[in-house]
């Protein structure tokens, strides 16, 4: 394990439906920021089809990622870290589904440091990509009974 890994924060997880509020510091982005926050708020990922669809879709998406590990996943939450390439670096994602909304709210943060040149809004775009590429219809389309 490499010292620039960091300590996997204590905050993590989904509580009242809500992950944990961005850190201060421009190296995080969270589809539940204020949306007037440009520099950490990113929006949330549609997403249409079951709970179960869902995160067999996130967790399909992560996979298909370069240098992501899946570190725990419960019903309608996923926690993965993503570690850079030359430093091993650590950067935490999480991914709330939002069943009645269709959507993925997410959080995607480094462990350490102030900047990250903006490689957590592009991984987020890069999951978006996937996960719209994965859902099996468009927000608002109804299923037959």
């Amino acid at each position: 394990m490499s010292l620039l890994a960091g300590r996997r924060p204590a905050n993590l997880g989904a509580k009242d439906g809500r992950l944990a509020p961005p850190k201060r510091t421009p190296n995080c982005v969270s589809s539940q920021a204020d949306p007037a926050d440009a520099e950490h708020y990113v929006a949330p990922i549609a997403f249409a089809g079951t709970d179960g669809e869902a995160m067999a879709a996130a967790r399909r998406a992560i996979a298909s990622m370069e240098r992501s590990t899946i570190v725990s996943e419960s019903p309608g939450y996923l926690y993965a870290e993503f570690r850079s390439k030359l430093l091993g670096y650590v950067d935490d994602l999480e991914l709330l589904f939002d069943g009645p909304g269709q959507r993925f709210h997410v959080r995607s943060a480094s462990r350490l440091g102030r900047r990250d040149f903006g490689v957590n809004r592009k991984r987020v775009e890069a999951l978006r990509e996937r996960l719209q590429g994965l859902s099996l219809r468009t927000p608002g389309d109804r299923l037959s009974a």
